[in-house]
């Protein structure tokens, strides 16, 4: 059997079991809270688990697929540190425990804390995972089973706490951050383009809102709302989003074509006003030379949307950001995981695990669904600790999240503007 269906089965196995509760229960028992944190970083650092009758050494398969992913380009498992210019030493898992243990090392052990922990830890390795379903046969029914552990992971076995939806947000999550080289995100891509059309279309709109929300951020704040500034720092974006783009046209003709409103298409059309809202013009006018290689997949997408302007300007406006209900169209990031890392990190300094996923925050449909009211709070929460905590982008301090829905509102008129030629 590969790395892959080892590591696969042996992930299956912790997690469908007691294992999760039984590390739980025996890191608990120490204190402080410092105390039984620093039990799990050994646990999590060797990649050894024992509870639940099991008792599993995933390092040698971790390390393989790792450094596999590695010499493609991606660094899964680790962040990267800008001040210092390489890759962390430790995993981001690590360094949020480490953030924790410095924060409430002194408290009362938390049970609900150390349950999010070892869920955050088996999530990035399913997102690891994720990024090898092209070792097997048949990619997309990997992904799907990825999808099936994810569910399991966040079910009632674990903590509460909800990372994503689906292993395709669980790839984008792996991805997105700095990488020193970007040849990775190219083969990636045609990786994609190979994928059933169900598994295309779940990528096309999770990277269509991801891409969305990070190029306005790259608009507003990188770059000082310079287009020119925006595609030169974002070259490895913009294939992505036009791929992401073509992909849910062909998705709007066929679902419009039916003549039915419909939930699905409802979503399309939610992701493509999200995606075009960062630089309508680089799909449809002035396209820049990070998609020349794109050429037709951009004339194709162009085409059909003047094609279904007048329908499509109409469905966009019941997407335009307002004050009183969630848009994801007023949230803009620089990294899609730094959402994740921000709900999880305010998880554990509260005790109290969110029932919100990344997919969750990149839609606000259906709009009578009260988790709405979750998603706003969220994304406030998310963005109010990046004001506390700011980076240095571009020789000053910025926040790295912002919620905000009269940018959002600046950025859909704009996208509405260059559609219409006005």
């Amino acid at each position: 059997m590969s790395t892959f269906g080892e590591t696969v089965q042996s992930i299956e196995a912790a997690l469908s079991g007691q294992l999760r509760h039984d590390v739980v229960e025996a890191v608990a028992s120490a204190r402080p809270f410092g105390r039984a944190l620093t039990l799990l970083r050994k646990n999590m650092d060797t990649h050894v688990w024992r509870g639940g009758g099991l008792s599993l050494k995933l390092g040698p398969g971790v390390d393989d697929l790792d450094r596999r992913t590695r010499d493609e380009g991606f660094h899964v498992l680790h962040d990267w540190d800008g001040k210092a210019d390489h890759v962390t030493a430790n995993t981001i898992v690590g360094d949020v425990l480490g953030y924790v243990a410095d924060q409430r090392g002194g408290e009362d052990t938390d049970r609900a804390a150390l349950a999010i922990l070892v869920d955050y830890y088996f999530a990035y390795l399913l997102a690891l995972l994720a990024m090898r379903v092209w070792d097997e046969d048949d990619p997309g029914h990997q992904f799907d089973r990825i999808t099936d552990l994810l569910r399991v992971l966040q079910g009632p076995l674990g903590s509460g706490h909800k990372f994503a939806d689906d292993a395709e947000m669980l790839m984008l999550i792996a991805t997105s951050h700095y990488e020193p080289k970007e040849h990775g995100y190219y083969q990636l891509l045609e990786r994609v383009r190979s994928l059933p059309a169900s598994n295309r279309t779940t990528v096309a709109v999770g990277h269509a809102h991801a891409m969305g929300g990070h190029l306005r951020f790259a608009y507003e704040i990188t770059s000082g709302r310079s287009v020119a500034g925006t595609r030169d720092d974002n070259v490895t974006d913009y294939p992505w989003l036009c791929f992401a783009l073509a992909t849910l046209m062909d998705d709007y003709e066929r679902l419009s074509s039916a003549g039915t409103p419909s939930a699905d298409l409802e979503r399309i059309v939610e992701a493509l006003a999200n995606g075009l809202s960062a630089d309508t013009a680089a799909f449809i006018r002035q396209p820049p030379s990070s998609l020349s290689a794109q050429e037709s997949e951009r004339v194709r997408f162009a085409t059909s949307l003047e094609a279904h302007r007048t329908d499509l300007l109409e469905a966009f406006a019941r997407h335009r950001p307002l004050d009183r209900s969630y848009s994801p169209l007023s949230l803009y990031f620089n990294f899609s995981q730094n959402l994740v890392k921000g709900s999880v990190v305010d998880a554990l300094l509260m005790g109290e695990p969110w029932n919100v996923s990344l997919n969750d925050l990149f839609t606000g449909l259906p709009r009578e669904d009260v988790r709405n009211m979750g998603k706003e709070k969220l994304a406030r929460t998310v963005a109010a600790y990046a004001r506390r905590h700011p980076d240095t982008i571009g020789g000053r301090l910025a926040a790295v999240v912002h919620y905000d829905p009269a940018a959002g509102r600046r950025s859909f008129a704009a996208s509405v503007r260059v559609i219409t030629g006005a």
